[in-house]
């Protein structure tokens, strides 16, 4: 399994940033062990070979339990997942994610827009996953979904305080290093990085710790509870916290206060939608709330392996 993995060697880095989403500050410092860490994300071929070999059955696939959606409407409760559907020709309030999202019946990881649409492609990222597709995935390869410090510091690729996964600059020389939205989102995509939706896992350069698509393509799911701020601990000036973990399970619900109460986890690394007029997160530092039960058409996952020597020959 680890040659499919990058090794990153332990450290301490600055984690977090101050200079855009609330919930990224404070910047601190903390350690991190050694991991070995998946080079891309998981591919749609990667996860049939789970499917084909385990008869494994994702979320998208069942149809949801009445008793788990209070008030949803009963013509709505049939297996399907939130897809991407861009409004046409004219601009729409950025504040109504229903403008440009759709629940497609059918949707799922081998059709992730719908069962009239393609299906997925085997080199690009598996999409449509909840978080206990992840798990599951990760538990049969024998590894396990990173931590929200694991992944933000193999991100940065030995850049400590970049703002990118490469450096500080978007698009050094012309150049364009991930897959993120060019032009105004929802309606105008200018396709500069030659990608309207995913793209395959190697299309970019790696960082320099060899990882591809750390940053845009699609977001990455992460095994910490999603909190507002970072966890105080982490900011003590007394000392550097090792390995640090999210919040609670319980802090991590919506304080909107829904009807349908569901916890959230971390995602990171922004996706081919950020855009820089409306989700400005195609960057290490930045994170943001996933429902556990919601897979998307731009949400996915990579898995790490702790406790694993160096040397190559002890790999399982």
């Amino acid at each position: 399994m680890l040659d499919e993995m990058g090794f990153v060697p332990g450290g301490t880095f600055r984690m977090g940033s101050d200079k855009h989403y609330p919930d990224e500050a404070p910047v601190r410092r903390v350690a991190v062990s050694s991991f070995w860490i998946d080079t891309t994300p998981v591919t749609n071929r990667q996860f049939r070979a789970f499917v084909e070999a385990t008869g494994y059955v994702t979320v998208a696939e069942i149809a949801p339990d009445p008793k788990d959606y209070p008030g949803a409407l009963p013509h709505m409760l049939r297996p399907g997942s939130l897809v991407f559907t861009p409004p046409r020709h004219h601009a729409v309030d950025l504040r109504d994610w229903s403008q440009w999202w759709r629940f497609e019946f059918g949707a799922c990881w081998h059709r992730p827009e719908g069962r009239r649409a393609a299906p997925a492609a085997d080199d690009h990222p598996v999409v449509q996953v909840a978080y206990q597709d992840a798990a599951a995935f990760a538990a049969w390869a024998g590894k396990e979904l990173p931590t929200e410090a694991e992944w933000e510091y193999a991100a940065r690729g030995g850049l400590d305080g970049a703002e990118f996964a490469w450096g500080d600059e978007l698009t050094p020389g012309g150049r364009h290093l991930a897959n993120i939205w060019q032009g105004r989102f929802p309606n105008q995509n200018t396709v500069a990085d030659g990608y309207a939706r995913t793209s395959p896992v190697r299309a970019f350069p790696p960082n320099g710790y060899g990882l591809f698509d750390m940053i845009g393509n699609v977001w990455e799911w992460t095994a910490d509870w999603y909190s507002t701020q970072h966890t105080a601990d982490a900011s003590k000036a007394c000392c550097i916290p090792e390995n640090p973990r999210g919040g609670s399970e319980a802090a991590s619900f919506d304080a909107c206060g829904q009807a349908m109460r569901i916890p959230r986890k971390v995602v990171k690394g922004g996706s081919h939608l950020c855009a820089p007029n409306y989700c400005r997160r195609y960057r290490p530092a930045a994170r943001h709330p996933q429902p556990i039960d919601t897979g998307m058409s731009h949400v996915g996952f990579r898995c790490v392996a702790r406790n694993q020597r160096s040397n190559r020959e002890d790999k399982p």
